[in-house]
């Protein structure tokens, strides 16, 4: 059987599989259906500073392929998941977790990974830089190249855990993001978030969702996420976790073969919730089949054939 472990930035994961912010929230559902201890890791929802109630309803809506969501970051704040999720995620899954940051200004940003920087279990920071930079106008820090490598300093200055830098989808050159974060000091990059998109209702004329745009994310996404990947892995040599419309044990192996180290899994947890189990359950025949005893050895193998 193949060895399906991987390592992001020296941190040793069993399998590359490890469901996306957002989609598993801390853990707590999900543990009363499976082991937990079966992932490589799980990246928890998206935590802010201060707790926030998220966007007015309604903010989630299908599409054909996927789903958009506008649910704004709810979360209990940082201070309440240090003090009540982390022991109980010490309880649930015993392997290295992804700390999904959020934030709103540079200083928001490094407060929240200072504080998580003392938290045992928590083994990379996982920075999102698609939230507004409410000094700037409102405009995403991960739009601008500049701005998402002041968040990465920021970051990396007070911690020393591995910090990847997740980024958005919604720019002109993904590349030029993420060479930017690499060379701000970043240990790695996840990509992609989600998609901007709406919907309209036919019978009311308006937007299906409260906020007018949401995330597209689900399979609909997967060819853009795959070749953001693939543009991303030769543009920078730090390890990149590839996002965006994984269902399978099969796409996972595509997204490892663009330059992927490892995987996450969003949307396909909200369809089926034993989707990430399964697909580690189906990695080994994948590898069998493409002739790999270590996963590892996928990664990047498109560029190379």
């Amino acid at each position: 059987m193949a060895n399906l472990s991987v390592n992001l930035a020296g941190v040793e994961l069993k399998n590359p599989i490890i469901p996306a912010s957002g989609t598993f929230g801390y853990g707590r559902e999900y543990a009363e259906l499976y082991d937990l201890n079966i992932l490589g890791s799980f990246s928890w929802k998206g935590t802010t500073g201060a707790a926030r109630l998220g966007n007015p309803q309604p903010r989630i809506a299908e599409t054909a392929g996927g789903m958009l969501n506008a649910v704004g970051l709810q979360n209990p704040g940082i201070d309440a998941v240090i003090a009540r999720e982390v022991p109980h995620i010490a309880e649930i899954f015993q392997g290295p977790v992804i700390a999904n940051v959020g934030g709103f200004s540079l200083d928001e940003y490094a407060e929240n990974c200072a504080k998580l920087n003392d938290v045992d279990q928590v083994a990379i920071l996982e920075v999102n830089i698609s939230c507004p930079n409410v000094h700037a106008g409102g405009k995403n820090f991960g739009c601008d190249p500049h701005a998402a490598a002041e968040v990465t300093r920021a970051v990396k200055a007070v911690t020393n855990k591995p910090v990847f830098m997740k980024l958005t989808p919604n720019v002109t050159d993904i590349a030029e993001i993420a060479r930017a974060c690499e060379d701000a000091g970043a240990d790695g990059l996840c990509l992609i978030n989600t998609l901007l998109g709406m919907r309209i209702d036919l019978n009311t004329k308006r937007p299906v969702i409260a906020n007018r745009t949401g995330g597209l994310s689900g399979p609909a996404v997967f060819p853009v996420a795959l070749r953001m990947v693939w543009d991303v892995y030769e543009a920078v040599k730090i390890p990149i976790i590839g996002c965006g419309g994984v269902s399978s044990a099969e796409d996972a192996a595509e997204m490892m073969l663009a330059g992927a180290a490892a995987v996450e899994v969003g949307a396909a947890n909200l369809v089926d919730p034993m989707a990430c189990k399964t697909i580690i359950e189906h990695l080994p025949a994948v590898c069998q089949r493409l002739g790999v005893d270590h996963i590892s050895e996928l990664t990047g193998g498109a560029h190379h054939g």
